[in-house]
């Protein structure tokens, strides 16, 4: 659906969970922050990898995400692992919320970028675990894919 745009500057990845789980589509979202949470995160502070995006109430919540405290912050700085809402359309809402409670889907943070009118948006993947044999398989994949470049290389 949506990529991360080519001006868009990229905040933090999640690169382990392309390898953990097998993405059947992907979409942009944004995300409510407080003040101190952006400027922590254009200071480029912020880890993905333990986060996970669930439905509660009927709405969208990004859990699990870390996102330091602002060095030049007070006492009104932000909690580092607090619940933030994320903001999607509502029949996007309702496609997501069918896909993992029907097919046991599990909607994971990819990326979070600031777009290029500088709002804080995030990448999200609904997909499924890999079990340990497609882990396996997908390296080997990758493994012969680099080895047969290489072999055509030296060919010439």
């Amino acid at each position: 659906m949506a990529g991360t745009p080519s001006a868009a500057r990229v905040v933090a990845q999640n690169r382990k969970a392309r390898h953990d789980y097998l993405f059947d589509s992907t979409l942009e979202a944004g995300v409510v922050l407080m003040g101190t949470e952006v400027k922590s995160l254009r200071e480029g502070g912020c880890q993905i990898t333990d986060a996970y995006a669930a439905s509660e109430g009927g709405e969208l919540w990004l859990l699990n995400a870390h996102i330091p405290e602002y060095r030049g912050g007070n006492r009104l700085n932000h909690e580092p692992r607090r619940r933030r809402k994320l903001l999607v359309h509502k029949r996007q809402l309702s496609r997501l919320i069918g896909a993992v409670e029907r097919e046991g889907m599990t909607l994971i943070p990819l990326s979070i970028y600031f777009n290029p009118q500088g709002r804080a948006k995030i990448e999200l993947g609904l997909g499924k675990g890999k079990k340990k044999h497609d882990k396996r398989e997908a390296e080997r994949a990758r493994d012969w894919s680099r080895e047969r470049g290489r072999l055509l290389r030296a060919k010439g």
